[in-house]
């Protein structure tokens, strides 16, 4: 077998790392130059070159632009409406604040949801340091379970951007990885939130900045019922969930045609699902709350901005994976790599490990994984469990070691008021713990479906 494919492929990645790293050439732009160069490299015509870059492009933006689109108007109407801070409020009161770092690790795990990390932990940030004002306790003792709550969602659970993206690229139901995200994601998030931020916090007391400490004198403003916010979340997990379940059931049994199996693939549809929840958002805590409808537009512009980085980001992402296809190079390394003894959720989460660290970007990391496994997945006779357990490995190895060249590094460590080295300790070492325990726990559980 020739390993002149295999080189290309390794090049290639190289030469997306150099345009990312060292020349500063946005995600979008390199992975397009590189997916180029990996055609021509390989002896595609220069018409298959940009067919397949047509191809990739609309067959993964098609369900993937559109999911991420609602889902980021959904977050900032919850955003804007006050529930991200109703929950982890309620949440501290109904618990205690003796048990804050665990409510607020849930308040984090639930708000990542429909709300992006960064934009949720802004959101919360104040809730932090009126408790660490409070107690006298490090600050890092209430914000890394909330930020391991943010992680873990942000990166195992749709409608999430990343683990969206590379469910379509691999083409992973995402009930299966729904259900898997929360099996693995709440173990993930007491170890390495609650657990390790008890840990770390008597160990390293960061106080509140000064920069923000008068925002723990927050006037408390009417915030919408808990049970209302935690209601609208479930809605797409729920039907999505109830989609997939119903299916595998009318399969077993031979009622693929009834017509509440066609209602439900419908209303379980991520499309459908999602508008939905949107739209009761939009009503209960928008208009029925104050919002007029020239306000609730302008939160949906404001939404669709971060969305539009994360969707061309993807469609890239899925041009490359075309590429690799039509090239013949994921054959090559399908057939390399079958006889491995390697289990592909072990090299999914290698590559992304591997490509997160070098560059930096959680989401890179995880949609050019997805595009070199896709094709290498056809060599293993995986079911759908299975192939949503690749995509955690994928996710768990995105998260893992962020450091300075990672926007999310600066982000929480400026606004912990902490230095580069107590970032290191506390962040760093979080996002590692999530990756290695969701790394294992998706490969033992792999052992079983």
């Amino acid at each position: 077998m020739s390993y002149l494919p295999l080189c290309i492929l390794a090049f290639s990645i190289v030469l997306l790392l150099f345009m990312v790293l060292k020349l500063k050439i946005h995600a979008f732009l390199a992975l397009l130059m590189v997916s180029i160069f990996l055609g021509l490299a390989t002896g595609m015509s220069m018409e298959s070159i940009l067919d397949s870059m047509t191809a990739g492009m609309s067959s993964t933006l098609g369900f993937v632009a559109t999911v991420v689109g609602i889902g980021a108007i959904f977050g900032q109407v919850l955003e804007a409406s006050g529930g991200a801070e109703a929950l982890a409020r309620f949440l501290i009161a109904k618990f205690g604040r003796d048990r804050a770092p665990y409510s607020l690790a849930l308040a984090g795990f639930m708000v990542a949801i429909p709300v992006f990390l960064d934009v949720g932990f802004i959101i919360l940030a104040p809730v932090l340091y009126a408790l660490a004002k409070d107690t006298k306790k490090s600050l890092l003792y209430y914000a890394i379970p909330l930020l391991a709550g943010l992680a873990v969602t942000h990166a195992f659970i749709p409608p999430t951007p990343g683990p969206v993206a590379v469910a379509e690229i691999i083409q992973v139901d995402l009930g299966w990885l729904i259900f898997f995200g929360f099996v693995i994601g709440i173990p993930v998030t007491l170890v390495a939130g609650p657990l390790y931020g008890k840990y770390i916090g008597n160990r390293m007391h960061v106080d509140v900045p000064d920069l923000f400490r008068d925002s723990t004198d927050m006037e408390v403003k009417e915030l919408p019922p808990f049970w209302l916010i935690v209601g609208i979340i479930v809605i797409p997990l729920v039907l999505i969930v109830a989609n997939t379940v119903s299916g595998m059931w009318a399969k077993e049994n031979g009622m693929e045609d009834a017509f509440w199996v066609h209602l439900l693939a419908f209303l379980g549809h991520p499309f459908i699902a999602l508008l939905i929840a949107t739209l009761i958002a939009i009503y209960v805590i928008g208009i029925r709350r104050g919002f007029t409808p020239a306000s609730l537009l302008d939160l949906s512009t404001k939404a669709l901005s971060p969305a539009g980085l994360i969707i061309l980001v993807t469609g890239a992402g899925g041009v490359f994976k075309q590429l690799l296809v039509d090239s013949g190079i994921g054959v090559a390394l399908a057939e390399s790599l079958s006889g491995s003894a390697l289990p592909p959720i072990v090299l999914a989460w290698l590559l992304a490990l591997i490509i997160r660290v070098t560059q930096g970007s959680a989401t890179v990391a995880m949609i050019t994984s997805a595009g070199i496994m896709a094709p290498l997945l056809s060599a293993y006779t995986l079911s759908e469990p299975h192939k949503a357990l690749v995509v955690i490995a994928i996710a768990s190895g995105a998260t893992t070691l962020s450091h300075v060249n990672d926007s999310g590094f600066w982000l929480i460590g400026k606004y912990l008021g902490m230095t580069e080295q107590q970032t290191l300790r506390s962040w760093t070492v979080m996002e590692t713990i999530i990756s290695v325990m969701g790394f294992a726990l998706s490969l033992g559980l792999s052992f079983f479906f």
